[in-house]
């Protein structure tokens, strides 16, 4: 029984190690091209300006060395004291996204812009961006490999020592063939119940979550065209982002303000994710049957009827959220949930829109906290006095008015979480 526990921790041992060797590349193997997929793809580009300046090259054309760094961390204080982040936001007119990065992700993004190449070019509509670099199924399968390879190698043992015990005349008991031997089987069972609750956990976890989710709609609508290539701001359709709960999705009337006038398409041509074209003159025609328009005589000469859209970006029942307090309060862009929407030649959910996904932001992202003095931010936040007070530098002067000390502020920021982002009720009451 000794020999067999032996064998056993030696088997156990080896797959520790395997398995550790696999969790540890792919940690460290977190390369800046993961991270700026994770934190940074949705408003930049390598190569070109998108809705923040493209980033190779960036360390270059800014003022110092550091300036990335600073920059990160503390991107309000920046904005109100730093000529070039006020270049920035005067030339893209939107403010970045507070990212929890440290200066060696920071670094390790930058230096994967840098040395970034497009990839060849594919057919079939491909996004430019280059594949993932998941070796989850690699590991996988070295594992079960080396994990066979032991099983092989402990049965040659066996065979080895019955030899050998045959030789020296040493009688034993008929081996147990390693379908009935009770330590295979609990080492086969075992390993069975982690890969099932593996994949059970994530099956569970992402029940009632669609990311991808991309149907088809009875009109084919393209934001690439219209937010893109127009520039027609998103609260012109979606009037409701910035002044009500739900962004409401524009109807009919909305969409003959423009086509009243545009009655056929004459940019470049409209194709669908994969690369089949669309008659976009024809879809135009679509919205006239909807509307009940006759653009020859000019008139409501039909009854029109509702555009049956399906909706795509749904949360559950017992989630509250409120698009004017994101947009109008918190002063969050369309892509920060929406992803690239303005390129988006069918629209799909960019986001899990899943509670850690919206805790996560809620406690990196920094509000524009109210200043007192200067008369600047969102006066929503002035009713937090204790925060006015800890981004506050003191001054002290002795009774001659000369500075006898200055107290450095308690924090340079507030962040969404300590102004309660992250508190159940906030969504759940």
């Amino acid at each position: 029984m000794s020999r067999y526990r032996k064998i056993l921790s030696r088997v156990f041992a080896s797959l520790f190690v395997v398995f550790f060797l696999s969790f540890f590349s792919q940690s460290f193997a977190q390369s800046g091209e993961d991270l700026y997929k994770a934190n940074c793809s949705s408003c930049h580009k390598p190569l070109v300006d998108y809705t923040g300046p493209a980033l190779k090259g960036a360390r270059d054309r800014e003022p110092n060395k550091d300036w990335a760094y600073q920059w990160v961390d503390h991107v309000n204080t920046m904005l109100e004291t730093d000529p070039y982040a006020k270049s920035l936001l005067a030339k893209f007119g939107s403010r970045m996204t507070q990212q929890n990065l440290t200066k060696d992700q920071i670094k390790s993004i930058l230096d994967w812009a840098d040395s970034y190449t497009p990839p060849a070019a594919t057919t079939g509509g491909g996004t430019g961006e280059t594949g993932s670099d998941d070796n989850s199924l690699l590991y996988g399968v070295l594992t079960i490999i080396l994990a066979v390879i032991a099983l092989i190698l402990l049965q040659v043992n066996s065979s080895l020592r019955k030899l050998s015990d045959e030789k020296e005349g040493v009688k034993r008991g008929e081996p147990v063939p390693f379908y009935r031997n009770k330590t295979y089987l609990m080492i086969g069972i075992l390993v069975l119940f982690c890969i099932g609750g593996y994949y059970l956990n994530n099956a569970a976890i992402g029940l009632g979550r669609q990311q991808g989710y991309q149907p088809e709609q009875p009109i084919y609508f393209s934001h690439k065209v219209h937010a893109g290539t127009n520039q027609i701001s998103c609260l012109y359709c979606h009037g409701g982002a910035q002044d009500s709960k739900s962004a409401n999705v524009p109807s009919v009337n909305v969409c003959m303000n423009c086509h009243k006038a545009i009655k056929e398409y004459s940019g470049d041509p409209v194709t669908k994710d994969d690369g089949s074209p669309v008659n976009a003159t024809g879809e135009i025609q679509k919205l006239y049957s909807y509307a009940g328009w006759n653009p020859d005589t000019k008139k409501y000469d039909r009854p029109g009827k509702e555009i049956q859209w399906i909706r795509i970006h749904s949360l559950p029942d017992h989630v509250y959220f409120n698009h004017s307090q994101h947009v109008k309060v918190g002063k969050q862009q369309c892509q920060t949930c929406h992803g690239p929407i303005q390129d988006m030649a069918q629209v799909y959910q960019f986001a899990p829109l899943s509670m850690g996904w919206c805790i996560n932001c809620h406690r990196t992202t920094k509000v524009d906290f109210y200043n007192k003095d200067t008369k600047e931010g969102n006066k929503y936040y002035s009713i937090y006095e204790k925060f006015y007070q800890d981004l506050k530098a003191d001054t002290i002067k002795d009774e001659n008015g000369n500075i006898k000390e200055i107290t450095m502020p308690k924090m340079d920021s507030v962040t969404v979480e300590k102004i309660g982002g992250t508190e159940c009720q906030k969504c759940h009451y």
